[in-house]
């Protein structure tokens, strides 16, 4: 089928564009705290708790054995207008320890400070050993079709909803770490069908570091912090990551892809997701296929340069976070498509040359072109981080009829890790009971007790087989949706710790992705390489890491060689040809522009700005993008528009285009003893444009970004040493005219024709 046009049914649960249209038209801007207006006094009339966010859904109302309850969502929230202790019982004050006098010490009598202290001190479980700083939303995916006649899984068939939760993360940081720091991105999906759960659990990179599982902990300690000092937190450029990858060559396919634009994307609404993997798939005639998953966005795959990665670290470490929920919020409801990479399920198990076994390897799509079988759009942001977001526990063996696994040795070692790593960390083995993690299938599995059971079972006989329950429970068979692993021939063999010769080639790939990139993208390759290998103490582990871009390309390894001040090393494997693979590069096609942000300079004083502010702004809301109004000081202009940026507030890498209405005068608080911005090149004396303005112009034109002018605005745009010629800027007689052009320029993510590599 057309991807570009999918199933009615898709367009259903995606929302339709009417219902869109109206949500834009309410002019939403996203970041609202609650779901209502707080008043300006504290309330004292008893009331029930309010209600979720209008974004906002939460896991369904399933028992621990995955029956449907009926009950409304908010039934396993809070209840009652009344404070109570856990058990229910009614406080009337919790602002005070009994004690004995007013002046007297705290009395041990005192259950509630007990209960309350003793709960706030056990408030934390440990955090993910890897993907530790991860954000999570609900959605729904929505079968094509196309899939079953490969895999007989029953949420792939045409027109089945299946509901969804996805959790996005970093590798490398810690829980309180920032979002874009240069790292692999997670990118898991629990898929809740009613065969059981799928979990499809990626990453944001088709490739890993490493080849099989029992390296696991070494790459990671190797690229965790320092254990003396625990630094440097959420990143690669230290000595212990390049010692690893520099000996271990397996994984230089891997860093080539974390050095380029994918190690900091744009937002988690604008990353590819792979499963890494080589599934088994069945269909319902039981063939076999080996595939390969792919996430593929609507919005396209983008990147934050990497100043802009940098500035937002201190600014808004949050980004991707925030970049989620508030796209969410206001009705742009990120989107992906599912599909497969179908190869014959041979004894030899690889395509075309490529061992599909090897984690380190991909197959190019123009190899074997990535067949869309579904879409998933997430509609709703979670209640509670805590319960839905950080409790999630996602498991490579989480399949269902229809999808297996295969001999791929890290595969094998996730399928132990990811159960070993929940005991600890939620507690004992009956974390699917936690309602994120609620099954939506029926569960009757015989296993007990433990830590956190929440289920009550019945019956006398937890074994098979029994007579005292009248034998229940049974066995299924292939007819009534058992899972029945496929009956895959091992050849005869002998006990080994070794790899298959296919594994050795360590470099041929890695060319292949640096032969894909266009100038631009090579020039931020060359810069990461430059920058982390520069971080490094250790000459040798600089010197190591250039002879394996030497294996990689000669002009690569000489470009950073200079920028480290070393000699370049020549290659000592024969060189290979490279075809270059079209769909490794994020540069050179157009996509919709939902949920960008545009940063709109006003100036309170100068009404010729404000005149049309307010239509412009519905044309922005109508595109299916967010403004942002950025004036000198808080509070409304052009009567009701609120002014949710200040100069003093905002910055740069917020927008991803910036339009100028006016040219504000430097504002009284435009002092650097006040804001240091305001120390921008040319100081404010005398200056026609506030200096954080220039600044905002400055910066967006470094990044590459789309910037319009009219009006005043035009004063403004020279401040910043831009012209009407220079590409990516577009100067009109009306802020209408200049967004038109605009959104054509959003289409391409940036204006990369600026800078010539």
């Amino acid at each position: 089928m057309d991807a570009k046009n999918p199933l009615d049914t898709v367009k259903a649960a995606a929302g339709t564009a009417v219902r869109k249209a109206a949500e834009m038209l309410e002019h939403k801007v996203p970041g609202v705290p609650g779901s209502t207006t707080p008043p300006l006094e504290e309330p004292t009339e008893p009331q029930g708790p309010l209600p979720p966010k209008a974004d906002q859904d939460g896991p369904q109302t399933r028992t621990p054995t995955g029956a449907e309850t009926g009950a409304p969502k908010t039934t396993v929230g809070p209840q009652g207008e009344w404070l109570t202790t856990s058990d229910g019982v009614r406080l009337h004050d919790t602002d005070h320890s009994l004690k004995a006098g007013e002046r007297g010490p705290t009395l041990l009598q005192d259950h509630h400070l007990r209960e309350k202290i003793t709960h706030f001190d056990h408030e934390r479980i440990p955090e993910r050993v890897v993907h530790a700083r991860g954000s999570g939303a609900h959605g729904v995916f929505v079968g094509y079709g196309t899939g079953s006649s490969v895999c007989k899984a029953a949420f792939l068939a045409e027109g089945t909803q299946t509901p969804v939760f996805v959790r996005f993360s970093t590798v490398l940081g810690s829980r309180g770490s920032a979002d874009t720091v240069r790292d692999t991105r997670g990118f898991a999906t629990k898929f809740y069908t009613q065969e059981g759960t799928f979990d499809l659990v990626g990453n944001n990179m088709p490739v890993f570091f490493i080849q099989d599982g029992i390296k696991f902990p070494d790459i990671v300690h190797a690229a965790k912090p320092h254990p003396d000092r625990e630094i440097p937190q959420a990143q690669s450029a230290h000595d212990t990551f390049w010692d690893f990858v520099s000996l271990h060559t397996e994984a230089q396919h891997h860093t080539l892809w974390n050095m380029s634009d994918r190690g900091i994307p744009r937002s988690f609404r604008m990353m590819e997701g792979f499963g890494v993997h080589t599934f088994r798939l069945t269909n319902a005639a039981g063939e076999t296929s080996l595939v390969k998953f792919h996430w593929k966005p609507k919005l396209g795959v983008h990147s934050l340069t990497w100043e802009e990665a940098q500035l937002l670290g201190g600014l808004d470490p949050d980004f991707h976070r925030r970049d989620l929920a508030d796209a969410i919020e206001a009705g742009a409801h990120p989107q992906w498509e599912l599909g497969v990479q179908v190869f014959p399920d041979t004894p030899e198990q690889t395509f075309e040359g490529v061992d599909l076994l090897d984690p380190t390897k991909i197959v190019p799509e123009e190899l074997a072109p990535v067949q869309p079988i579904g879409q998933m759009t997430l509609n709703a942001n979670p209640v509670n981080f805590f319960a839905e977001t950080e409790q999630v526990a996602f498991h490579v063996g989480h399949v269902v009829p229809g999808i297996d696994v295969t001999d791929d040795p890290l595969m094998q070692a996730r399928l132990f890790s990811y159960v070993d790593t929940q005991l600890t960390r939620l507690g004992g083995p009956n974390f699917n009971q936690i309602p994120i993690n609620r099954p939506h299938a029926p569960v009757n599995d015989m296993l007990r007790d433990g830590f956190h059971q929440d289920g009550v079972h019945g019956g006398a006989a937890p074994y098979r087989p029994n007579s005292l329950d009248g034998g229940n429970p049974f066995d299924a068979d292939a007819d009534n949706g058992a899972f029945i692993e496929a009956p895959v021939r091992i050849p005869e063999s002998s006990k080994v710790r070794a790899a298959p010769a296919s594994f050795d080639d360590h470099f041929s790939q890695a060319r292949l992705f640096w032969a894909s990139m266009s100038p631009v993208e090579r020039q931020h390759i060359v810069r990461a390489y430059t920058f982390e290998l520069g971080k490094c103490y250790e000459q040798v582990i600089k010197e190591r890491q250039l002879r394996a871009l030497a294996e990689i390309d000669a002009d690569l390894c000489e470009q950073v060689a200079t920028g480290l001040g070393l000699p370049a090393p020549s290659a000592t494997l024969p060189p290979t040809e490279a075809t270059p693979s079209p769909a490794l590069s994020q540069v050179g096609s157009r996509w919709p522009v939902d949920g960008r942000m545009v940063g709109i300079v006003v100036d309170a004083d100068d009404p010729d700005s404000l005149a049309d502010l307010s239509s412009l702004r519905s044309a922005v809301f109508g595109a299916g993008m967010v403004p942002l109004v950025i004036a000198a000081h808080g509070g409304q202009v052009a009567g009701d528009i609120p002014v949710q940026r200040t100069f003093a507030t905002g910055r740069s890498v917020e927008v991803d285009a910036l339009l100028l209405a006016a040219c504000p005068a430097p504002a009284p608080d435009a002092l650097p003893s006040r804001d240091e911005k305001a120390g921008a090149a040319g100081g404010p004396g005398g200056s026609p444009v506030d200096p954080r303005v220039r600044l905002l112009v400055e910066e967006c034109y470094r990044h590459a970004k789309a910037i319009g002018a009219w009006g005043g605005g035009v004063d403004a745009l020279r401040a910043g040493g831009c012209t009407a010629g220079d590409v990516g800027v577009v100067v009109g007689d009306s802020g209408s005219a200049v967004l038109d052009e605009v959104l054509g320029l959003l289409a391409s993510h940036r204006a990369w024709e600026r800078f010539p590599a």
